[in-house]
């Protein structure tokens, strides 16, 4: 029987005066019940528009029609044959702009929650449901730099069609920015550790603490045997501003400050690389980073955090919901005010964010209002920390180590869109490393892309 609600079933989730004190997840998920009601909402389109919003290409209505029928272990493979990390979208997709956008539900009301539904199938099928056996072997190995969403999806796509492959992170732990830059209150690192681990069981092979570009080069491991290399090595060189006072102690990049805290653990007792305590912080930049960056503030304990945004909210990168969830924990938001120096103490500790108000005008290039200074305007507020978030680039190792590699003027590898495929024979690219900061599915879509493009060069003797 369809529910014919025209919005969708509430996400449980902790009150925001108790998970402001812990890092603890603040969605708990839906129930078996609530999964199954909400999976009732569903049309079950013939087209299936929805499909068309997912970079992986989930069949999603086959999977919420088993889970409309009490059958999640079916849901579960459906998802699977597409979806290589499906707890993890189900917790930190942009669904709302990507496959619920297109749910003909949606057009008189809520979409269905399309999300939600994953994430209750996969956290069921890491419970209840099996890991999926190794495939036949084809005798052959490939190489993927790097074991964020991107590098593991790729991975795990080459050892669906029997490849060999082995991953190569840098860091100690595998996951890349699943790891190091969503806290645990958004993505669960046991959550990673155990999709991982899946991957593992279908024979994906995990090296950590190798950086490659140093530790070995690329053309060194197409020399080893590696039939072809997967370069998934992301976006993790942060960006500052330019602004005087930058250099003062308590200003971190996000990339700094949301590692200590998540792959570091800086918020639990005795972490080995703590984080300065901190009262009045000011996190520069819009996008979800900043929210994650904010929020952790807020639970490392600081009296008062801020966001400070040169354009509007409408114009804000960030998730409607981790916007809500961050002001709903108590982050105020100076909007339309840009940073244009920082102000330090005698011993060199920042104490104060001087900034001029904005307006916007003419769409720049990406098509957003161009914000332009105040004439004569001026905020000034306090601080004792300040978090920039204001976006990333790729780290320029691996270009610089390796020959007939292209890079644009941003220093991202050039790689074709649909295929991955590099000016170097061999070499595919995609996710960050390409795109520069993106989300976690188009990073996952660029993998398998990129994985099914070497298995033709492959199978066909291209490389």
């Amino acid at each position: 029987m369809r529910n014919r609600s025209t919005t969708k079933i509430p996400m449980p989730e902790q009150e925001p005066a108790r998970r402001v004190r812990n890092f603890e997840e603040v969605a708990f998920g839906y129930t078996q019940a609530q999964a199954k009601r909400e999976a009732e909402r569903c049309l079950g389109c013939k087209h299936k528009p929805c499909v068309s919003g997912c970079p992986v290409g989930v069949d999603i209505p086959s999977f919420i029609e088993a889970l409309a029928e009490g059958d999640t272990a079916a849901a579960a493979r459906t998802i699977r044959r597409a979806n290589a990390l499906p707890a993890v979208c189900g917790r930190v997709c942009p669904q709302e702009t990507q496959c619920e956008q297109h749910c003909v539900r949606g057009r008189n009301g809520e979409p269905v929650a399309i999300g939600r539904l994953e994430r209750y199938t996969a956290d069921w099928a890491m419970e209840y449901g099996e890991d999926d056996p190794p495939a036949v072997s084809n005798g052959i190995r490939a190489a993927v730099v790097g074991s964020g969403p991107a590098g593991l999806t790729c991975a795990g796509e080459l050892a669906r069609f029997g490849y060999g492959v082995t991953v190569f992170e840098a860091f100690h732990k595998p996951g890349g920015v699943l790891v190091y830059g969503i806290p645990e209150f958004r993505l669960p690192k046991a959550i990673v550790a155990r999709e991982i681990a899946q991957l593992e069981a279908g024979g994906v092979v995990v090296e950590t603490n190798c950086v490659v570009g140093r530790t070995v080069t690329v053309d060194e491991l197409l020399a080893e045997g590696y039939r072809a290399v997967f370069v998934g090595s992301g976006a993790g060189l942060p960006t500052f501003m330019g602004i005087p006072g930058e250099n003062l102690n308590g200003v971190y990049s996000a990339n700094e400050f949301l590692t200590r805290v998540n792959l570091m653990r800086a918020f639990e007792r005795g972490a080995q690389t703590p984080i300065q305590p901190m009262r009045r912080v000011a996190v520069v930049g819009g996008g979800n980073v900043a929210m994650d960056a904010a929020r952790c503030a807020l639970r490392l304990g600081a009296e008062s955090v801020s966001i400070v945004y040169r354009r509007s909210e409408r114009e804000m990168p960030a998730r409607a919901e981790e916007i809500h969830h961050a002001r709903e924990e108590g982050v105020a938001f100076h909007l339309l005010v840009n940073p244009v120096s920082l102000n330090g103490d005698e011993q060199g500790w920042v104490r104060e964010m001087v900034c001029v108000e904005m307006e916007l005008s003419e769409p720049d290039e990406s098509g957003r209002r161009r914000p332009v200074p105040k004439e004569g305007s001026r905020v000034t507020l306090p601080v004792d920390a300040v978090i920039m978030a204001i976006g990333s680039s790729p780290n320029p190792l691996i270009r610089q180590t390796t020959p007939d590699l292209a890079s644009n003027r941003r220093g991202c590898l050039v790689a074709d869109e649909a295929t991955g495929r590099t000016a170097k024979r061999g070499v595919y690219a995609g996710g960050d490393a390409v795109t520069g900061a993106a989300t976690v599915i188009l990073a996952m879509g660029a993998g398998q892309a990129a994985a099914r493009a070497m298995h033709e060069d492959i199978t066909n003797g291209v490389v």
